[in-house]
Order: C-alpha cells, then structure tokens, then sequence
C-alpha cells in the first residue's frame, strides 16, 4: 500500500475517537526539525574522540543508531564497550552542545502553532511526551512559545521504561485524567510510534527525517508532511462534525 492511499483510507479511524478528550506531543522532529542540530553535535563530538576511525558519521548511521531513542539506548549503541558513567558523561556534554545549537537555531514545524491553536480552541488536553532529557525538553518548548500551552511533560527517563515501551504516554494519560479511547498522539520516529499504539492510541506519523516505511511499519495511522498537510485537516474537520453532530448527553 502506498503512503498516499494509506493516508486516505486511515484519516477517518480518528472520528472513533469523538468525543476527543486530548492530543499528546512528542517533541524532537515531531515539534521542531531538531534531528539536525542532534546530528550536527554527536558529529562534531564524536570526531573529536576519534570514534569510528575518525571518520565522520552519516544521517544513516544517526538514523538508525540514536534518533529517536533514549540517552541509555544510544549509549549502548554508540559505546557498548565503556562503562555506564563514561557513556552518559559522553551525552551530557553532546546534550549541552545541542542545547547551544538549539537556542540559535530551533524552527518550529510547519503549522505547528496553527494545530496548537486548533487544540486549545476546543479545550483538548495535551502533554509532551519525549525521550529527550528533561533540561532539553522543557528549553525547546520554551523557544517554541509553548511553554503555557503543555501543562504536563512527560520525559522517558523518569519513567520505568522509555520509549519504545508505552510507559510515558501512559503516564501522560495518567496525569491528564484522559483515555486512550479518546486520545491521538503525533509522533515522527519508530520507536515513539510503537510506544503510543502499544499504550492504545492511533499515532500520527510525521515524515520530518525518518524513512516513510518504517513509520508505517511501526504503526502510525496514516502519515503527514507537517501540520500544513491537508490530510491532518481532513481528519480534524470530519473529527469535528462527529462531534457536531453526537447526542449529548442528559444530566439525570
């Protein structure tokens, strides 16, 4: 099945959802294009520890060893050799890197701020859900304008488990007070894909920098470019008129 036919044929599994009681975030490449500036630090570091021979990594290697994943993860991957404490040393200074990058180069996703919008005019609840350490979490959403907007953020390292496993976005739900009956998450990796379907929601691929196909393979419901997509829009509009039209309930 192609991307585009599985668009069209999966942006109507939202309006099961209706009455929508919340919408969950993840952040890097779901909120902002930040995989670059990621990319660009575990680059510069890693050559200066001569890692791989001193030749530098490419998109391919970061794709497929660290984006998306855990600081525990990606330093297994990268160092499966050093001790526990070197590795995480490794990433707070590469973390602190990115942080400086971050703060001079940070954008928005196309349409984010309209989606956002689109969210709070309902009175949807909403969290951010990401694997990314907290001090990176909380300055991204700040450099977004978001700060006001999420009153929960969830990060994967203070949970049991990170994504891939559904423990953030359960608690997330947890602290919303929302059901995954009644709830859609939007993600842009693999491994934040498979944590929200296995926590029970339909996810939202964004294809910001990860392969369409693995995106599908994890799970997501259907795939947008950014929140401009007009596939997003047809699902939210026909989300709308289900509301719309849904008998509401009497107070006995």
């Amino acid at each position: 099945m192609s991307i585009e036919s599985n668009g069209r044929a999966s942006e109507s599994s939202l309006c099961k959802l209706a009455p929508l009681e919340a919408v969950l975030f993840d952040i890097d490449g779901t909120l902002c294009d930040s995989d670059p500036l990621h990319y660009q630090a575990f680059r510069e570091l890693l050559l200066e520890i001569g890692y791989n021979g001193g030749v530098p990594i490419d998109e391919e290697f970061f794709i497929k060893n660290i984006a998306g994943r855990s600081e525990v993860d990606a330093g297994r991957n990268l160092f499966p050799d050093w001790d526990h404490e070197k590795a995480m040393k490794f990433l707070d200074d590469k973390e602190a890197m990115y942080r400086r990058l971050a703060s001079q180069h940070l954008e928005a996703i196309s349409g984010l701020h309209k989606l956002c919008k689109w969210v709070k005019d309902r009175g949807l609840k909403r969290a951010a859900v990401t694997n990314a350490p907290r001090l990176n979490a909380e300055l991204m959403i700040s450099l977004l304008g978001l700060s006001d907007f999420f009153p929960v953020v969830v990060v994967g390292n203070e949970c049991e488990r990170a994504k891939p496993f559904p423990d953030p976005y359960l608690k997330a739900l947890k602290e919303l007070g929302a059901s995954p009956e009644h709830t859609f998450v939007f993600e842009d990796s693999a491994s934040g894909i498979k944590a929200g379907v296995a926590a029970g929601m339909p996810v939202i691929g964004l294809m910001t920098r990860n392969p369409a196909k693995s995106l599908l393979e994890a799970g997501a419901t259907f795939l947008i470019k950014d929140y401009e997509d007009p596939r997003i829009w047809t699902a939210l509009e026909e989300l709308d008129r289900i509301t719309e039209t849904a008998p509401k309930k009497m107070d006995v």
